[in-house]
């Protein structure tokens, strides 16, 4: 003690706080009953289990319950979301419940004491740690309760595959779907063989004599557009008409017929001179219409990617990575402008099926 700290008051025994010591262990029934022990054990693992098939339940109801049915309404709120709510809750709730019963009645609950140390601890002391650890696993009894530890796999198996299912919902699967025709998923768009091209907005069929050199017309399949002889409504309507617009959008550009240099296995995919291409920018899919009508290069307005029309749609400059899809065209018996076929290749940003061009 320095100088100046001789006049502090000497601390005694007297004045430090008491201690209180830790309280007499009081024995749980499930610790001196066997049957108590293992009728918690099977209450624990009836939680675990019941989490399992509420988690069943929602994956049924997932692909079973259809939002927007005529029936899908339940106390102000739709089928669908409430199913999916409540058992996705109850799931999680029985895991939560399973958990606490097992610590409250089945993991040794004897009070333990661990003083701080230093931040950086000694090879002796991790060695400790781990011991401690191994030791706190065999007291909560993981090993020796298959009951337990097998149901509480399954109920978070189950948890897992909740997570993964409602990940479908993150946007259309990459994969095939069954009725390709509606272009449903990442693959395909409503284009299809003998699919009318109809100017957008407006939807009426183009004729391929309308089209002068140096023309660029913004188009859309003629079934997005169609219009119900009975009704005086269009046939698709709502977030349909939106998702099948966003990947079927096209432009259609017409040039002299000798300045197209058409790629391998592309000959006969104009009509003289009339080339089509996705209208989605292959780099963060921004439409694109900024045409330069003497080189025939088509600008991005988003980030200044150019594509040659006249060259399979190549990239020339900017950030993009792949030449825009061109769409094989062709004419049909009164002259309107028809798809050859679907795109050979997904429409807008890179994809991770798509080759480099």
């Amino acid at each position: 003690m320095s100088n100046h700290d001789s006049n502090l008051p000497e601390v005694t025994e007297n004045d430090l706080f008491p201690n209180p010591g830790v309280p007499a262990h009081t024995p749980r029934p499930t610790d001196v009953d066997p049957k108590a022990e293992k009728r918690a054990e099977r209450q624990v693992a009836m939680f675990f289990v019941a989490s399992l098939v509420f988690a069943v339940l929602f994956i049924v109801s997932y692909f079973k319950l259809s939002v927007g049915d005529d029936w899908d309404t339940w106390l102000g709120f739709g089928a669908s979301t409430v199913a999916l709510g409540v058992t996705m809750g109850l799931a999680l709730m029985c895991i939560g419940i399973g958990v606490i019963q097992w610590s409250r009645k089945l993991m040794t609950d004897v009070e333990v004491v661990d003083y701080r140390h230093a931040v950086a601890s000694p090879e002796e002391d991790r060695a400790v740690a781990i011991a401690e650890l191994e030791k706190g696993l065999a007291e909560a009894g993981i090993a020796r309760r298959p009951l337990v530890r097998n149901t509480l796999l399954a109920a978070l198996g189950g948890a897992g595959a909740m997570a993964l299912v409602s990940f479908r919902d993150l946007g259309p699967s990459p994969w095939d779907v069954d009725d390709a025709d509606k272009g449903e998923g990442l693959r395909h768009t409503l284009w299809k063989k003998g699919e009318r091209i109809a100017r957008d907005v407006v939807g009426t069929p183009i004729l391929a004599s309308e089209l002068e050199i140096g023309d660029l017309v913004n188009a859309q399949p003629f079934s997005l557009l169609e219009v119900d002889e009975k009704t005086g409504q269009h046939k698709m309507h709502g977030g349909e008409v939106q998702v099948a617009k966003s990947k079927a959008s096209l432009i259609l550009l017409r040039m002299h017929p000798d300045d197209i240099k058409p790629g391998e296995g592309r000959e006969n995919w104009d009509v003289n001179g009339i080339v089509a291409y996705s209208k989605i920018c292959t780099h963060v899919g921004c439409p694109i219409s900024l045409n330069e009508r003497t080189t025939h290069h088509l600008l991005c307005p988003c980030h200044q990617s150019t594509f040659d029309l006249a060259d399979s749609g190549k990239v020339v400059f900017g950030p993009a990575h792949r030449a825009l899809p061109q769409l094989p065209i062709a004419v049909d018996a009164e002259g309107y402008l028809i798809a050859q076929s679907d795109f050979t290749e997904p429409v807008g940003p890179s994809y991770w099926e798509r080759e480099k061009k």
